[in-house]
């Protein structure tokens, strides 16, 4: 098993909660097998496919960074049915719901964690990792904290060493703003940008074809707001 890394992590602990919710009891009872308190998932570094899964080495485990309510992903652990996925999620609530999502469609290739994306480190190990979405995160643009955003130079480059060569990276938001500041950022990463688009709805092709809209994302596309959507390589 892997070493725990006592680190203090961005989160407060759920065993400090002196009123926990029903969601906050399941992630440590009905789901503890497949959704992680803070402390917990640490501990599946560098053995989610044996601790996890129970899975061969070479299987493909896929991250979903911010799960929301879980829409995409169930739908991705829907598709992918031979391949795994470990999604995100901060809030206890949208965190349940994330899984019991994928319960509900009958997949048992998912497990979700209440985990900081800025500590990322503390949850995989380099080359450990495959595909990773990122789909419509906090674009901190009011008040302006872009130190705050998920996609950025440093993240981006942690990413690329726990991935496996071949693997992507989708990056979609609404925000326009965070978008063009997160493209500049890209730049400055070890990643090939496969395709690129500030309107995904009319310019993006085959990656619109493959595009699920959750029901956040149709609020925004009702409204008129172009989605921006970007998809990054590890070589």
């Amino acid at each position: 098993m892997a070493e725990q890394n006592h680190r203090v992590q961005r989160i407060n602990l759920t065993r400090n909660l002196t009123k926990p919710n029903a969601y906050a009891v399941a992630l440590d009872s009905e789901f503890k097998d497949v959704a992680f308190n803070e402390e917990r998932a640490s501990l599946n570094k560098g053995h989610w496919r044996q601790l996890v899964f129970k899975c061969a080495e070479d299987k493909a485990v896929d991250v979903e960074i911010g799960t929301g309510a879980g829409m995409h992903f169930a739908y991705q652990a829907q598709k992918e049915k031979d391949r795994f996925i470990v999604g995100l999620e901060l809030k206890y609530k949208p965190l349940i719901q994330s899984i019991r999502r994928v319960h509900a469609s009958g997949q048992r290739n998912a497990a979700i964690c209440r985990f900081h994306a800025f500590d990322l480190d503390l949850l995989f190990e380099k080359n450990e990792i495959n595909n990773v979405f990122i789909h419509c995160p906090d674009p901190w643009t009011s008040p302006r904290k872009p130190q705050n955003r998920v996609v950025n130079r440093s993240m981006l480059n942690q990413i690329y060493d726990m991935q496996r060569p071949g693997s992507f990276l989708e990056f979609k938001t609404d925000s326009r703003e965070y978008f063009l500041w997160a493209a500049e950022e890209i730049k400055a990463t070890k990643y090939h940008v496969e395709f690129k688009t500030n309107n995904l709805y009319k310019d993006g092709g085959r990656y619109f074809e493959n595009n699920f809209q959750t029901s956040f994302e149709k609020i925004f596309v009702d409204k008129g707001t172009e989605i921006n959507f970007i998809k990054l390589i590890r070589t």
